[in-house]
């Protein structure tokens, strides 16, 4: 395809497309005269997840080419690729032997407890995963505020987040080139967490109604139909 149906199927324009080219960031298509070039379906998988990475994860150019040239040089190991593009790239070396190397951030307070969690679901993670200090932090909180939750009250939760995590690896499946991977890796760990949040809201809105309510706040599919059938 030429550079305007890429623009076109992938809704970069033209001149942005040009840019990523001068970056180094998409690769040059085959040359078919001085100044015309086609473009092939890596193209297109490889664009999209270049505006995904600066558009939703707000990467700079600078790291977004890191990120794309680290994925090309893990060709064949996608567990590599999926850390990659979340920003937790397993070291080579907790594969090979097992061994965690040292953080150089501090420690949390609740990285002990967060810890705990992570050891009791049996979950093989780096050492260096930011959403463990996330845990540790929101752990620590919970505490400060002298509430009653602490990580065994969150084990219903992370196994309900593992069984998200393998409906995700499911979703990963069948995607063959490795950009496609990629975009996929994307679109099932990030783009899909806004949606995720708002299904939890929309059911917690119902279990409420469900157990709490009873003053008719909540309306009936009679209701609905009628209000759609006004508009």
């Amino acid at each position: 395809m030429k550079v305007s149906e890429l623009s076109r199927r992938t809704g970069v324009q033209v001149p942005l497309i040009k840019h990523y080219l001068r970056e180094g960031l998409l690769p040059p298509g085959r040359a078919t005269a001085s100044n015309q070039a086609e473009y092939g379906d890596d193209h297109v998988h490889r664009l999209r997840l270049i505006r995904t990475l600066i558009g939703t994860r707000g990467l700079s150019t600078g790291a977004t080419k890191e990120i794309l040239e680290a994925i090309t040089a893990e060709q064949e190991n996608l567990h590599q690729v999926f850390g990659i593009v979340l920003g937790v790239r397993p070291a080579a070396n907790e594969e090979e032997d097992g061994n965690e190397p040292p953080s150089e951030a501090p420690e949390h307070a609740g990285l002990g407890d967060a810890r705990r969690l992570i050891a009791e679901m049996g979950w093989e993670v780096s050492r260096d995963n930011p959403a463990a200090q996330t845990l540790a932090e929101v752990l620590t909180a919970l505490g400060g505020l002298g509430s009653d939750i602490d990580w065994h009250s969150l084990l219903p939760y992370a196994r309900l987040a593992d069984g998200m995590a393998d409906v995700d690896m499911q979703q990963m499946s069948g995607e063959r080139s490795l950009l496609a991977q990629a975009e996929r890796a994307v679109l099932v760990s990030v783009l899909l967490e806004p949606a995720l949040l708002a299904l939890r809201r929309l059911a917690q809105e119902d279990k409420s109604a469900r157990r709490f309510g009873g003053d008719g706040s909540v309306a009936s599919d009679d209701d609905a139909h009628v209000a759609g059938s006004a508009d």
